[in-house]
């Protein structure tokens, strides 16, 4: 029997400047979770919430997905891939929204690393420099940012633990 652990986040030797990362899966936005997100952030512009408004008075012409909720969910989709294992997230450097994202429009994401640093005063960590976009089923950019996120060295990472203990799968 073989056991297998999800990877979660990587520790800092994993991430090579270069390499991209093509997050999984992506999500379609609905109606429902644009109103749901302006509301809890209290953000009542009617470009987001009020059909009307947007239909008359827009450029755009239809409801626009708030940008928060667009940053929010491509950077969410790249947590696995990229932060799952972090110390912290230390810096956004740049957030761009290209381009406005409907209601219905399917988001998906892919992170590039840009630059590796070891820590020069702690040895168990370092800093990794990555840029993600997000991009529209059509394949159009609507999101780019640049971070910094801070992670453990292999050796260092905490191990997972779960709050049973024993065999739970007979052998």
């Amino acid at each position: 029997m073989t056991t297998y652990e999800r990877p979660f986040g990587r520790p800092l030797e994993d991430f090579i400047v270069g390499d991209v990362y093509k997050h999984w899966p992506g999500k379609t936005i609905t109606e429902y979770d644009d109103h749901l997100f302006c509301m809890i952030t209290m953000n009542h512009h009617p470009l987001h919430t009020n059909a009307y408004y947007a239909e008359h008075e827009s450029v755009q012409g239809k409801n626009v997905v708030v940008g928060n909720l667009v940053y929010s969910l491509v950077l969410g989709m790249s947590v696995p891939d990229i932060s799952g294992s972090a110390i912290a997230n230390l810096e956004v450097e740049s957030l761009v929204h290209k381009n406005p994202v409907f209601h219905g429009d399917t988001i998906y994401a892919e992170t590039r690393v840009i630059e590796v640093v070891e820590s020069r005063s702690k040895k168990d960590r370092g800093i990794v420099k990555v840029e993600t976009k997000g991009f529209n089923q059509d394949g159009v950019e609507v999101c780019y940012f640049r971070r910094k996120v801070m992670v453990y060295k292999r050796e260092f990472m905490p191990p997972r633990r779960r709050p049973y203990g024993g065999a739970i799968w007979p052998v």
